[in-house]
C-alpha cells in the first residue's frame, strides 16, 4: 500500500492497495496503519465505522461537522463513486480549493479527507457501497450540509441527481454556511 498526497487539499491523501489477483478474485490490505502513520495520520484514532449502499445517480452531501471537524478515510468497497472534498478550514493554504475523485471496488482505493473539509459522492453504478471511518463519534447536531449544486462550488456531477435526503436538497449555499460558522 502507497500514500499519495492529494495536492488540492492540504492534509488529504490516497492510500492505494497493492492488490493480489489471480482466478480467483483478488485480495487487498485497504488499511495499514503503518502506512497511515508514516503520513502523519493517528490510526488509532479512529473510532467509527460505517457503510452506505446507494444506486446509480444517488448523491450524498456536500456534508461537513462543526466545532472539531471529523476526518474521514473514505473507500468505495462495491461499485464506483465520484467523490468530491471541498477544504473548508479558512487557515488552510488550499481554503475553498474543490478535489474530485473516482473511488472503485476495482482500485480499493481510501481517501483520507481531514477535519474541516466538506464531502460528499454520487453513485455511478446501479449499486455502490462507501465504507467510512471517521475520527469522532457521529453527533447529529454537528451536522452541516452545504448545496450540492451551489454555483461558487461550480462542481460538475456526473449524472443528475436521481435521489438524495431532503437535507441535501434543501441545503443552503456555501456563501450562507460561511457566514452562519462566522456568527
Amino acid at each position: 500500500m502507497k500514500a499519495i498526497e492529494v495536492p488540492a487539499i492540504a492534509g488529504a491523501y490516497l492510500f492505494e492497495p497493492t492488490p493480489y489477483a489471480d482466478e480467483r478474485g483478488f485480495f487487498c490490505r485497504t488499511f495499514d496503519a503503518d502506512v497511515v502513520r508514516s503520513v502523519g495520520i493517528d490510526p488509532d484514532a479512529f473510532v467509527q465505522d460505517s457503510v452506505s449502499r446507494s444506486v446509480r445517480g444517488v448523491l450524498r452531501g456536500l456534508h461537513l461537522r462543526s466545532g472539531a471537524g471529523e476526518a474521514k478515510l473514505v473507500r468505495c468497497s462495491y461499485g464506483q463513486i465520484f467523490d468530491v472534498v471541498v477544504d473548508l478550514r479558512p487557515d488552510s493554504p488550499t481554503y475553498r480549493n474543490v478535489a474530485t475523485f473516482e473511488l472503485s471496488g476495482e482500485t480499493q482505493t481510501t481517501l483520507y479527507i481531514p477535519a474541516g473539509c466538506a464531502h460528499g459522492f454520487q453513485a455511478l453504478t446501479g449499486t455502490a457501497d462507501t465504507s467510512y471511518r471517521i475520527d469522532r463519534p457521529h453527533d447529529p447536531a454537528e451536522d452541516v450540509t452545504i448545496a450540492f449544486d451551489d454555483p461558487e462550488l461550480a462542481i460538475r456531477w456526473p449524472l443528475p441527481a436521481t435521489s438524495m435526503s431532503q437535507r441535501d436538497r434543501r441545503a443552503p449555499s456555501l456563501a450562507q454556511v460561511l457566514k452562519q460558522r462566522e456568527s
